[in-house]
This record gives structure tokens, sequence and C-alpha cells, in this order.
């Protein structure tokens, strides 16, 4: 592709909103939304309360110790801000970032959270109602989005690069965020000519400290590629095209190439009318299947596609290749679904305080075979979200994978962590009680023992949130520390861990 030729699709791409978007209906009902959810009597409703403020630096009741390799900080991000002048958001995905820090020290753990001041957000607030169309929402009387980062909420992932964190969106720019005072320090800009393109909330991070990311083009049928140094530059940033380019959450890395599962749920531009969402614009096309996209991580035009069953998916855990007569093989986990229900319907009706089941996901292994284009998979026999790994086995043959687990019949969510042996389907797990709504949980290194897991509980029996730490090669035993906060936090996707 010619320079001048990539430019204008750049540009062109950083002018729209690019998300590859998760969300939600025209909103017809705003008010009856709020008082739904204010009416129900489910428990669980406190993970999906709208805290009204910051929640400043204070500490948490300390059981145990922490071990020195945990000495630190964890990192995590949510949709917090649900509800604003009397109405609520239609979708899980839509609230205002805001992002927490847990500082571990031993026996001491302090908690700090703040709102990310995006500029939707502070102009809204400001306001005191919705002004723009949101991830998921079409609130009434707002204005069309005029680019991505009018509507970036900043909710989704981090990614400490060089003493900065950022807090990653699908669809537009990355937030700088202040490591100590969590204040909000603006957009970041890889590049002049970068300004508003989407960079992804699931950047991968080799072993040698290389940041991969894309961001997608679903109106355009492009997929942004980044590469960035270790030390915080980029080194190239490009867009392919994609045909019938789907939602595509997450990716993975190996040692040579990057890898897109992109299920078959299909942005439809001639759906995008006035007062339709972003995923009311989106069709489910199973005839298209679950395609892999491989491309070379050294010349971005030589890539390769190729098919397995239809399915959705989120997250996805690790990927490693291995060398054949016939080419390479990939091995790639991730966490599966039959459908795309869990996003039209289960992750709206939560913001109504209520409860409604779908397919449940499964991590499953797939296998890629390069060189005969053949691609298979194998589900293992239980529920499973949120998979994280060692990260030093980022894009290296890896067998365990930290996971949430065990659904639960009474409220949404999972009920206790796992660790998985992708290999021999092998687990062990720690339940944490029929109380307690389990977040997302990181595996953070010990070079002198197998290591840790470390991870956030809404209890809700005791109505506050509780950061636990295991032994990774014995979870079952329970934890080695935990630390009750003084209070209940929203509930989160993702975070991660800066050792002290």
């Amino acid at each position: 592709m010619q320079r001048r030729e990539l430019l204008r699709l750049l540009a062109t791409a950083g002018a729209t909103p690019l998300l590859a978007p998760l969300l939600a209906r025209a909103a017809s009902e705003d008010s009856s939304w709020q008082a739904e959810f204010e009416a129900s009597n489910a428990p669980w409703k406190l993970g999906f309360a709208t805290p009204p403020g910051d929640l400043p630096l204070a500490p948490a009741e300390v059981r145990g110790r922490f071990p020195d390799a945990v000495a630190g900080t964890l990192y995590r991000i949510g949709p917090a801000g649900h509800d604003l002048g009397g109405e609520r958001y239609h979708h899980w995905f839509d609230g205002d970032g805001m992002v927490q820090q847990l500082v571990i020290e031993g026996r001491q753990v302090h908690h700090q959270g703040r709102y990310v001041a995006t500029p939707k957000r502070v102009a809204e607030v400001r306001a005191g109602r919705r002004l723009t169309e949101a991830f998921g929402t079409v609130p009434p009387g707002v204005e069309p989005p005029t680019s991505a980062d009018s509507i970036n909420v900043a909710n989704t992932s981090v990614l400490p690069l060089q003493g900065e964190v950022l807090a990653l969106w699908e669809g537009g720019s990355a937030t700088r965020i202040d490591t100590r005072t969590l204040a909000t320090l603006g957009l970041k800009t890889w590049r002049p000519d970068l300004a508003g393109m989407p960079f992804s909330a699931h950047p991968k991070v080799d072993p040698d400290g290389t940041v991969w990311n894309f961001g997608v083009g679903s109106s355009q049928g492009l997929l942004a590629l980044y590469e960035i140094a270790p030390e915080g530059q980029l080194r190239r940033a490009a867009v392919v095209p994609v045909a019938d380019l789907p939602m595509v959450h997450d990716f993975a890395v190996t040692e040579r190439h990057l890898v897109f599962l992109m299920p078959p749920l299909v942005y439809d531009g001639a759906r995008k009318q006035p007062g339709t969402s972003f995923l009311d614009a989106h069709v489910w096309r199973p005839e298209l299947g679950m395609r892999a996209l491989v491309v070379d991580k050294k010349d971005w035009d030589k890539r390769q596609l190729l098919t397995l069953p239809a399915g959705f998916l989120f997250h996805v855990g690790n990927a490693w290749e291995e060398a054949t007569p016939k080419g390479a093989r990939i091995h790639v986990d991730y966490v599966r679904s039959e459908d795309a229900s869990s996003v039209f319907t289960t992750n709206r009706e939560l913001m109504r305080g209520r409860r409604v089941t779908s397919p449940e996901p499964h991590l499953t292994v797939a296998t890629l075979d390069l060189g005969t284009g053949r691609a298979t998979q194998h589900a293992l026999d239980f529920a499973a979200e949120f998979p994280r790994i060692d990260p030093r086995r980022v894009g290296l043959r890896h067998r365990s994978v930290v996971h949430a687990t065990q659904l639960m019949k009474e409220r949404p969510g999972f009920g206790a962590i796992a660790r998985t042996d992708v290999e021999t389907g092998r687990s062990q797990r720690f339940v944490y009680g029929a109380q307690a709504m389990v977040e997302e949980h990181v595996f953070v290194p010990d070079g002198r023992r197998p290591g840790w897991v470390l991870g956030t509980v809404l209890d809700l029996a005791r109505g506050k949130t509780v950061l636990s730490c295991f032994a990774a090669d014995d979870l079952k035993a329970g934890p080695v520390a935990q630390a009750i906060l003084p209070r209940a936090l929203p509930l989160g996707l993702h975070g991660a861990f800066v050792p002290a």
C-alpha cells in the first residue's frame, strides 16, 4: 500500500466513530430504566450502582500478610457512572470509567478510585444530563457523535506504560492517567495523523516489552495495527482492509504472528439510522463462521484467513506456535459462547436490576494449521471468563490459565477462581461462596516461587469489595492474605499489577 493511500485511510478512519461496538438500543424509556433499577430488590445490583463521586484514599482491613512479590499497585477499571440526571444507561458497558488503585505493602492496603475525566464526562456532568450517544444507548435529545473520542468513556482496561497508566476503551484514544493521584492527564496521541484512531482495550506485551495493539473501524472495514517499543515510542501503525469486519474485542500474539478470532457479529451500515444504536446496526451471520485472521508480525501484508465453527467471544487467553514440516501451527485459547446474546440482552438487563441468562462461555483451545489451512478446536467442560496468564509467557508456550468460573443461578457473574491446564484440562479452584461476585484475577510472577494470583470480589454479605492473594500452585488452599476495603466498588472489567 502506498504511504499516501495509507494516510488517507487513517485520516478517514480517525474522523468517524471506529468502534467495533458492543451495544445498545434507542432510548425510549430512559426514566423507567432508572426507576426499575431502583425498585429491584436484587442484592447484586450493588455492583452496578453509580458512585456519586470520586473515592478518596482509604485504608483496608488486612488479614494475613501479602507476599513481598505483590508489593505494588493493582490498577483496575470499569464502567461506574451508569446514571445522570435521572436517566440510566441501557448497557453495562456504557458507564463512565472509574479507575481504581489498590496499593499493597505487606500488612497494609490502601484504596483510591477516581472517575476518568474524559471530555464526554466533564461536559455531561457540567450539563447535568447526557449530551451524546453512548457506546450502547441513544438517550433522547442527544446529538450524534462527531468523533470516536466524543463518546470515549475510558472504561475497559488499563496499560501501565513508561510511568503512566493508560485507560483504554474500544474505539477511541487511550487516556493518560497519573499513576499516583489517578488524575486524568489527557488523551494519548501516538502520532499527529493518528489522533482519534481506535486503540483497543486489550494490547499485548511481548516478553521483551514490545506492545502490540489494534483498533477496529467497523463502518470502514478497516483494522488498525500498532507496534510500540518498550520505551513507549510508536514503531509502526497501519490499517488493513478486512471484508465483513465484525466486532473484535481481544486478540493474541505469538512469536511471529498476530491472531484475531472474528465472531460473525457484523456491522451493517444500512441499519444505523437515527436513534439506532451501534449494536442494533450489527447482524449475526453464522454462515461466516468464526474466522481466524493471522497476520505476520514483520510484514503486515502477509495475512491468512482460516475458519472455525461460528461462535462468539470477548476474551483470548494466549497463543503460541510450533513449526511443522508444512508450516506453522498456532494454538490459541479463548472463551467461547454459542452466540452473542450476552451482549444484546444479558449486559443490558443488568441496568434494570434484572438477570437474564445467556449461553455459558467455555474455555476453548483452537489449533490453526497455517500449512494446511485447517482450523479445529475443543472446549473444556466448565464455564470461564476473564482469562489471564503469567505475563512472562505472552506469545510463548504456556500451560496454565487463571480465570473466573462457576456461574451462579441466583445472580449474574461467577463464584469461583480457577487455574486450568489448557493441555490436560486439569483444573483447581477456590470457591468464594454464594455471596461473592468474582472479578478478574491476575497472575503475579515471583522468581523464587510458582507465583501468586491476585484479584477482587464484591462480597454482598459484607457490602464491601475484598482483595485476595493466593499461591498460584494451590488455589484450593484459599487466600494467604485478604484486604477488606471500606466500601463496595462498582464491578469492573480489567486490571494490571505494577510492582513497587
